[in-house]
């Protein structure tokens, strides 16, 4: 990333690779049953998916590289409550992608280390692609920015 991506309420996703496991699924239901109501509540499927029809609705160019897994590495843009979380785990549900979410505000190079680690464990015993939400991404200095560029 460059200073260019800086700015208020930037998202990224990094994509890795595919498949499920008995035992994630249950971990995964376990966590989803003890998360907190609007997590509960969040949309898993674009006909769940409210708004930014102009970006996601049926025949755009988004939404068709999201249903063919064709996704490249993106960053969202836009204000707060404009649905950028939400249409990373839209992604990650529809192409079954393991999920890790990172704060920017809180995170540093250590995190991202063990996320790419995580990615890359999931991608070798599962074959299992992995989504990398990193909230706030303009907060990232530019050596937390570089730790991530090669996995792009």
């Amino acid at each position: 990333m460059d200073s260019r991506f800086r700015g208020n309420d930037k998202v990224a996703i990094f994509k890795g690779t595919k498949s499920m496991t008995l035992f994630q699924d249950a971990a995964d239901k376990l966590v989803q049953r003890e998360a907190p109501l609007a997590t509960r509540m969040r949309p898993h499927s674009f006909d769940e998916f409210v708004g930014q029809e102009h970006i996601v609705g049926p025949g755009r160019a988004l939404r068709k590289a999201i249903e063919s897994d064709q996704l490249p590495s993106i960053i969202l843009w836009g204000p707060p409550g404009s649905g950028k979380t939400t249409l990373a785990h839209v992604v990650a549900s529809i192409t079954r992608a393991h999920f890790i979410s990172v704060s920017a505000v809180n995170a540093g190079v250590a995190d991202l280390r063990r996320a790419v680690e995580e990615a890359q464990e999931q991608r070798r015993l599962y074959g299992k692609k992995t989504i990398l939400f990193i909230d706030e991404i303009h907060r990232f200095n530019k050596s937390q920015q570089d730790a991530i560029l090669p996995h792009v």
